[in-house]
C-alpha cells in the first residue's frame, strides 16, 4: 500500500471520528453535488461545563437535564454530572443507577440524573457550597444534550436571577461586557474536563486598549477542577467596560464571566460568537430600561458598524446610534437607553464600509433605581438545524426569534413536563429584518418545567434567544439564553471506492 492510500484512509479516519464528541453543525452545503455528498449524522458523544453557580449562602440553583429524540441514534447511551474534582457520578444507562462522590471528606451528591431522551430531568442546588458541574452523554443521550442552570439569590451583589447553559470545552473565549468598576464583583470561571492540567491566558482591553498584568497568564486549571479568578486581582486599573479574552496555552477548558453589580443584580455572561464582521445580538425585552452595546475589534484595523434593530415590523435605525467606531484593540461602548420602546427587538450589526471581525455583547436592564436587574446577550451563531432550550415554565418564558436578512419557517416543540404532559408543536414564519416573540407551544398537561427545541424549516437564517422571568419583591429578575445550535448532528461526507488512486 502506496503513501498515498495511506493519507486517504487516515483522512477518511479522521472524518469518522468527528462524531465522537459534540462537533457543531455547519451551514448546509450549497449546490446539490455538495448536499448529496455529506451525510448527517448524530453525534456520539457530548461534554458539557457547568460553572459553580454562586459564592452566596442564600443561593438557590435549580439544574435541569435535556436530551432531544434524535433518529438514527444507538439504543444504548447513558448521560452523567459529576462534581468538578470528584471522580464519581450520578448517571442514567437504563439501569436505574446511581452513585456519589467525596469531596473534602463529604459525600456529595450530583444534583440531578438525566432521564430518557424527551424528557426532562430537574434538580436543585443550596448555598455557596454547590460546585461546578462536568457532564458527559453519549450514545442516544448524547445528540443536542442541554442543561441549564438558573440560580436565584435574594439579596445582596449579584441578586436576581442568574442562568446559564451549560457548555462544552473549547481553547478560546470572548467576552465584551465584563467590569472592574467599583460595585462590580466579576469572576471569570474556568473548568478542565480532562485527566491533565490545563494552562491559560487571560487578557483584558479596556477602553484605551489592552491591560498590563503581572498575574494573568500562564493559570493553571488542575484535571477535573474549576477556577475562579476575579478580575479586579488582575488589575488595579478600574474599567467600566471590559473585553476578557481567555485562550488555553496547553488542553481545553469552559469558560463563563459571572458578572455581578452591587446594586443592579447580575447574570452570567456566556461566551461572545467568534469575531465576525456581522453579528446578531437577540432577544431584547420589550421592557428594558437600558441597554449597552460593547464591542471590540481584535485585529490591526478599526472598524465601523451599523447598528439596526429588528423590531416585530420591520428593521430600524436607533436615533443617535445610527453607528458605531471601535478602535482597534479597544473596547468601545453605546448607550442604548430604552431602545426597544416595549416591543420586541434584536440588534443587529454590520459593516458600514470595509468588514473587519468584531466580537460583541449587550448589557440589559430591566426596572429603575433599588428595583433594576440585569442580563446579558452575546452576539451568537443561528439557530441552524436546531437549538434546545431546557428549564422553561408555563409562565416566565419568552421565546424571541429573529430573520436578519430573508424570511423563514421554523418548528418549536415544547418536550414532555420532567413530571407529567404531552409534547406540543408549533409553526411559526418570521418575516426578513423582524423579531417576534412567539407564542411558544405548552406541554397539554404540563407538570413540572420543560424544554423547547427549535428547528430551521425553510427560508433564511434565524436567531434565537429564551428569556426567563421572576419577579420577586417587585424586582424584575431575568436571565437570557441565546440559542446557537446544539451541537445535534454532524455532517460527514461521503466517500467512494477510487481504485484508479492505486496507480498514481
Amino acid at each position: 500500500m502506496n503513501r498515498t492510500t495511506l493519507s486517504l484512509l487516515a483522512c477518511a479516519t479522521a472524518l469518522a471520528g468527528v462524531t465522537a464528541y459534540a462537533a457543531f453543525d455547519p451551514p448546509p452545503a450549497s449546490g446539490a453535488s455538495q448536499a448529496k455528498a455529506a451525510a448527517e449524522l448524530p453525534v456520539q458523544r457530548t461534554g458539557l461545563l457547568c460553572p459553580a453557580p454562586s459564592f452566596s449562602d442564600i443561593a438557590e440553583t435549580s439544574y435541569t437535564s435535556f436530551t432531544p429524540v434524535t433518529k438514527g441514534t444507538d439504543a444504548g447511551g447513558k448521560a452523567t454530572l459529576q462534581a468538578a474534582t470528584e471522580t464519581d457520578s450520578a448517571s442514567s444507562d437504563g439501569s436505574g443507577s446511581s452513585g456519589k462522590s467525596k469531596k473534602g471528606g463529604k459525600d456529595t451528591e450530583p444534583p440531578l440524573k438525566p432521564k430518557e431522551p424527551g424528557t426532562p430531568a430537574t434538580g436543585d442546588a443550596s448555598g455557596a457550597e454547590a460546585p461546578a458541574l462536568i457532564g458527559t452523554a453519549d450514545g442516544k443521550y448524547a445528540p443536542g444534550w442541554t442543561v441549564q442552570q438558573t440560580t436565584e439569590v435574594a439579596a445582596g451583589t449579584g441578586s436576581g436571577l442568574q442562568g446559564v447553559t451549560c457548555a462544552p470545552a473549547d481553547t478560546e473565549f470572548w467576552f465584551p461586557g465584563a467590569s472592574t468598576a467599583e460595585g462590580r464583583t466579576d469572576y471569570v470561571h474556568l473548568t478542565n474536563p480532562d485527566d491533565s492540567a490545563a494552562v491559560v491566558d487571560i487578557r483584558l482591553y479596556g477602553k484605551d486598549g489592552a491591560i498590563k498584568s503581572e498575574v494573568a497568564d500562564g493559570i493553571t486549571v488542575q484535571p477535573h477542577a474549576s477556577e475562579p479568578v476575579l478580575l479586579s486581582t488582575l488589575t488595579d486599573e478600574r474599567e467600566t467596560d471590559l473585553t476578557v479574552h481567555v485562550t488555553v496555552r496547553s488542553g481545553r477548558v469552559g469558560a463563563a464571566v459571572q458578572a455581578q453589580d452591587d446594586t443592579g443584580g447580575g447574570d452570567w455572561l456566556a461566551p461572545a460568537a467568534d469575531p465576525a464582521g456581522s453579528l446578531v445580538l437577540p432577544g431584547i425585552p420589550k421592557d428594558a430600561t437600558d441597554v449597552r452595546l460593547i464591542a471590540f475589534t481584535p485585529g490591526d484595523d478599526d472598524a465601523d458598524l451599523k447598528i439596526r434593530l429588528a423590531a416585530p415590523d420591520g428593521t430600524i435605525t436607533p436615533a443617535g446610534n445610527e453607528t458605531l467606531h471601535v478602535k482597534s484593540g479597544m473596547t468601545t461602548a453605546a448607550d442604548l437607553g430604552a431602545v426597544t420602546r416595549d416591543q420586541a427587538g434584536s440588534l443587529i450589526l454590520t459593516p458600514a464600509d470595509n468588514s473587519v471581525p468584531v466580537v460583541a455583547a449587550l448589557r440589559v436592564v430591566r426596572g429603575t433605581g433599588a428595583k433594576r436587574e440585569t442580563a446579558y446577550i452575546p452576539a451568537t451563531a443561528p439557530v441552524g438545524r436546531r437549538a434546545t432550550s431546557a428549564d422553561n415554565s408555563a409562565k416566565g418564558t419568552t421565546l424571541a426569534l429573529t430573520a436578519p436578512s430573508a424570511t423563514a419557517t421554523v418548528k418549536v416543540t415544547a418536550s414532555a413536563g420532567s413530571e407529567g404532559g404531552s409534547p406540543a408543536t408549533k409553526t411559526f414564519t418570521i418575516k426578513a429584518g423582524t423579531t417576534q416573540n412567539v407564542e411558544a407551544p405548552v406541554p397539554s398537561g404540563l407538570r413540572g418545567t420543560y424544554a423547547l427545541t427549535v428547528e430551521s424549516v425553510s427560508g433564511g437564517p434565524v436567531y434565537g434567544a429564551r428569556t426567563l422571568s421572576a419577579t420577586e419583591e417587585g424586582v424584575p429578575g431575568f436571565t437570557v439564553q441565546t440559542l446557537p445550535s446544539d451541537r445535534g448532528l454532524v455532517s460527514v461526507p461521503q466517500a467512494d471506492q477510487d481504485l484508479a488512486i492505486l496507480q498514481k
